[in-house]
């Protein structure tokens, strides 16, 4: 049994989170000693894949669902795959965003706007702001760079 200061310390998930995961159904405490709580030691594996689910992108809620009526982890691979999909794309994304960055930076015209590919740049990035968004672009409707 360890109380919330230890599993904090050794998990680094403040106390404020540990509460919160509590409240939401995350983790479970067994109980107190005192006013503090106190959780089973596999309480540190959950946080584990709490931490990792939320480093891939998962929401707390997609996270819990990933967790059984046993407490176990229950991961649906299609998510798995989605997410890996999404992350794929993300990262295109952020090379031609890099990729411009320099191209900008780099840029021997002597403004911005004289330079041809600076222009479509922009001319991309206003249609991607006044388009609707198209169907699987993303958990929050944004259009991706280069779509």
């Amino acid at each position: 049994m360890m109380d919330i200061g230890e599993v904090a310390e050794r998990s680094g998930v403040p106390p404020s989170a540990l509460r919160y995961y509590e409240e939401v159904g995350l983790i479970r405490s067994v109980g107190r000693h005192g006013l503090r709580r106190q959780f089973d030691a596999d309480v540190l594996l959950r946080l584990s894949l709490i931490e990792l689910g939320k480093t891939a992108g998962f929401s707390l809620t997609e996270i819990a669902g990933m967790f059984g009526k046993d407490g176990r982890p229950d991961i649906p691979r299609d998510q798995l795959h989605a997410k890996a999909d999404d992350l794929q794309r993300q990262m295109v994304d952020l090379r031609v965003l890099r990729d411009a960055l320099r191209h900008v930076a780099e840029c021997s015209a002597p403004s911005h706007l004289e330079c041809p590919t600076f222009r479509k740049l922009l001319k991309a990035a206003t249609r991607r702001r006044v388009s609707p968004p198209a169907a699987g672009t993303g958990h929050r409707g944004r259009r991706r760079l280069g779509e």
